[in-house]
Parts: C-alpha cells; sequence; structure tokens
C-alpha cells in the first residue's frame, strides 16, 4: 500500500487560494487540469506571499526562473513550471518547518524547536510539500496530528497547553478545553496545518486526504498495539488564525457595507467550524497585514475541537469546495 502521492502535476490559472475576499485579495494560485503547474513570473515579481501563519516569505519560485534568465529578465512575462512532491518528513525539514510554524502560538516564546523536533520524528504520520529537483529543499507545506497524550511531558506540548488554557476566556468552553488536553488527551490529535499562502488549492484536500489514510493506517501498521493507540483518535483539536470584524455580531456579513464577520485565512477552516463540538478566538498580537480591506479587522486566533467521526463530511466538503 503506497505511503502518499508522490507527486502533483497542476496547472494554474489564476483563482484565489480562499473565499475570503480577503483571500481574493492576496491569493495568486489557480487551476487547470494541464500537466505541470504554471505561475506567471510578472506576478511573482510583483510581490513575495506571506506564510498562512502570517510570517515567512516565499519567492523561491521566482528565484529559480531570474537564474536561468539573462539580466533583462525582470522584462519577461512567461512562466515558471514546478512539480509539487509530497514527503515524510524527516530532520533535515527542520529549518524550513520552523519557518512555517514561527507565529503557531502567536508571539510566545516557547520551545518551538522542540515542537518541529516532534512533527519531524513521526514520519509515519505526517507529509511536508516540497518543489521536485529544487535545489534549496524548501519546505511549502507541513501536515500533521500529534497525540497530547504520547507527548505529554514534552516541554513544547506543556507550554502549549498552558497557551491555550490561558487564552480562553469563554467560560462553557474552557471546562471542555481542560478536559480534552487533561484527562482525555490520549484521545485527542492535534492537527497542524501550515502552508505558504500561494499552495496551489488543489493539492489541499490530497494534503488532508494523506493525512487522515495516514493515520488510519498507522492504527494498525504501527509495530505495537501502544503505538497503534495513539492514532485512535476520537477528538481533533485544530488551532488557525482568522480575522473577525470589529463589528461583528454573530452574523455572517455586516449590515449595508457587506462585509463578512469572520474571514477564514485558510478554506478548510470554515468547514471544521461547522463541524466543530465547540470553539473559541481569541486576539492576537503578532503584527497583522495591513490592508485597505482589513481596516475593520482584527487578526484572531481560533482553536477547534471536531470529533473524528466528522473526518468522512469535512473531507466530502473540502473536496466539493476545491473542485468547485
Amino acid at each position: 500500500m503506497p505511503r502518499k502521492p508522490t507527486r502533483h502535476n497542476t496547472a494554474l490559472r489564476h483563482r484565489p487560494l480562499t473565499f475570503s475576499p480577503f483571500g481574493r485579495s492576496m491569493a495568486m494560485a489557480t487551476s487547470s487540469k494541464k500537466a505541470r503547474q504554471e505561475i506567471e513570473e510578472s506576478k511573482l515579481q510583483a510581490k513575495d506571499f506571506p506564510t498562512s501563519s502570517g510570517n515567512g516569505f516565499v519567492n523561491h519560485i521566482k528565484d529559480k526562473k531570474e537564474q536561468s534568465d539573462s539580466s533583462d529578465s525582470e522584462d519577461f512575462e512567461g512562466v515558471v513550471q514546478a512539480d509539487f512532491v509530497f514527503f515524510d518528513p524527516k530532520p533535515g525539514d527542520f529549518h524550513g518547518v520552523k519557518v512555517l510554524l514561527q507565529t503557531y502560538l502567536d508571539n510566545k516564546l516557547w520551545d518551538l524547536s522542540g515542537f518541529v523536533d516532534l512533527i519531524l520524528g513521526q514520519p509515519t504520520v505526517g507529509t511536508v510539500v516540497k518543489i521536485e529537483n529544487d535545489e534549496d529543499d524548501g519546505v511549502y507545506s507541513v501536515i500533521t496530528a500529534l497525540n497530547l497524550e504520547r507527548y505529554k511531558d514534552s516541554k513544547c506540548i506543556i507550554e502549549l497547553k498552558d497557551y491555550l488554557l490561558k487564552a480562553c476566556e469563554d467560560m462553557d468552553v474552557i471546562t471542555k478545553l481542560r478536559n480534552l488536553v487533561g484527562e482525555h488527551a490520549k484521545d485527542v490529535g492535534l492537527v497542524v496545518s501550515q502552508r505558504v499562502v500561494n499552495l496551489p488549492p488543489q493539492l489541499l484536500p490530497p494534503l488532508y486526504d494523506a493525512l487522515f489514510d495516514e493515520i488510519e493506517w498507522a492504527t494498525e501498521d504501527e509495530p505495537t498495539e501502544e503505538l497503534q493507540n495513539f492514532f485512535r483518535f476520537k477528538f481533533y483539536l485544530i488551532m488557525s488564525k482568522i480575522y473577525k470584524h470589529k463589528n461583528a455580531n454573530g452574523k455572517k456579513r455586516m449590515g449595508e457595507s457587506g462585509e463578512e464577520a469572520v474571514i477564514y485565512m485558510k478554506p478548510e477552516d470554515e468547514i471544521f467550524f461547522e463541524l466543530s463540538s465547540w470553539s473559541f478566538s481569541f486576539p492576537l498580537h503578532a503584527q497583522q497585514v495591513t490592508t485597505n480591506e482589513l481596516k475593520n479587522y482584527r487578526l484572531m486566533g481560533l482553536v477547534m475541537a471536531v470529533e473524528a467521526s466528522k473526518v468522512s463530511a469535512f473531507r466530502n466538503k473540502f473536496h466539493s469546495l476545491i473542485d468547485e
């Protein structure tokens, strides 16, 4: 049984990576059914793209083209071709994964290096996305699920739990959160999914498919029963970021302005939110992107608890969304 797809060749036209106004204004990734991905060189030269964590930049694809072109390449308007490939995480991915996760816990000083080591030390469940034959071996996406009980003694997980408990000010949720990360930690998978903003959207459903397939396989293929049980999740805990309107009142749109109450930075998060048993949001302190579209919004953290039984519904909804 193959571990994961080895290559995703996707040709791209300009289509937003997310379906929110903010996503449409920032994302350059697009879709088509050709054999290879194409990204307009002129667009890549115009700006760098932040990661979905709100940190770091990628001009990697642009650089490869510039290296192969003459000194007047800035006037060239062509395409850059790249094959994105799925790999098992390995120690050599440390720097690339750490960059993607720089603001995973906002601006908190914590054992991020230890957290990255946990991700890279679990190669049977988890994926990193790279460009084939990339000399720099850059990491464009990482996804995994970590059992909170398995790693409960790791400094980074202790700090992460403490961060969440302090961030939650919703009295209706705090008890549920405390039980989930404490008494029921053995049943909880922390889903970690970070990527650059301009990752082709067609890669996203296969990334999540690979994750949930690998979790299922691990319950049978891990060498010991103890390890198998670490992947028998009953809940998934998902941490992400959203932009919330300063005058949000629970409605999807804000009165006459028509602005959305919440802008999801990643399209899958709205589906997770709809399927979640409970959730809470909290203000972030990291410097946010300032654009005219976001002048009425505040960057917020979003934490969601999703029952494992909802994964099938999530996968179907996510495929339908991206395949539209």
